[in-house]
């Protein structure tokens, strides 16, 4: 008979301790997992992943470059200035695409001496081109551009760019002390006359052009001129 009672308490104490167990299993707040799971250890090795970066990697915008090699430029940046060109104008014309000749004008003081002369200028290229401004002016003899006498030049009239289709012409003035008298001749100043087979005009951006007179020499005084800026209209 006790026997039995020692069966029954040890088969109720086996109950509450199950009762308790499954309590304890079905408790919402307790993760099973957890408890039975050692954390995994951190990596003594640092994470080798990049950080994000502050500022996202710029791309080259797509750029038109000169055939020149000129500097790129963004679409939509302002144009750089070029040079010998900007925008909605042309280019000046060059040494090499400009012939230049002189002839005697049909205006000029009285005297003896060339007077005044007319610098055509052609423009021999195949594309429309500027001249611009007044000349300068020195006598040199023939084939020796580089020997020359600089005369000082008296600007007249106003400065204006001169476009030139290919063909196209202008034109400066140029009128200097009139030497007088017979044979060689004598200036109003006193001073000796100056004679010069050539004549070397220079233009802003255009170079210099050496130029004969198409029907003689260049004689002046005191080696000073006036000049127009180079014109359209054709002077006389």
């Amino acid at each position: 008979m006790q026997h039995r009672t020692t069966i029954r308490l040890a088969a109720s104490a086996t109950a509450v301790i199950a009762a308790a167990l499954s309590l304890t299993a079905c408790n919402p707040g307790d993760d099973g997992a957890a408890k039975t799971s050692s954390p995994a250890p951190a990596s003594a090795t640092p994470s080798r992943t990049a950080p994000a970066a502050t500022s996202p990697t710029p791309t080259a915008p797509s750029a038109s470059r000169s055939s020149g090699g000129g500097t790129s430029t963004a679409p939509g940046a302002p144009a750089s200035p070029t040079s010998g060109a900007t925008a909605g104008t042309k280019p000046t014309c060059s040494l090499s695409a400009v012939n230049a000749t002189a002839y005697q004008a049909a205006n000029r003081p009285d005297g003896t001496g060339t007077g005044a002369a007319i610098v055509e200028f052609t423009n021999v290229s195949g594309h429309t081109c500027v001249l611009r401004g007044h000349p300068s002016v020195a006598g040199a003899g023939n084939g020796s551009p580089e020997h020359n006498s600089p005369l000082k030049v008296t600007p007249t009239g106003t400065a204006s760019a001169v476009p030139l289709a290919p063909g196209g012409k202008a034109w400066v003035k140029l009128t200097f002390h009139q030497v007088q008298g017979e044979a060689d001749g004598y200036c109003v100043s006193g001073a000796k006359p100056a004679v010069y087979p050539t004549l070397v005009i220079g233009l802003p951006g255009s170079g210099a052009h050496q130029v004969a007179l198409s029907d003689g020499e260049f004689a002046e005084c005191d080696n000073t001129v006036t000049a127009t800026a180079v014109s359209a209209a054709k002077p006389s």
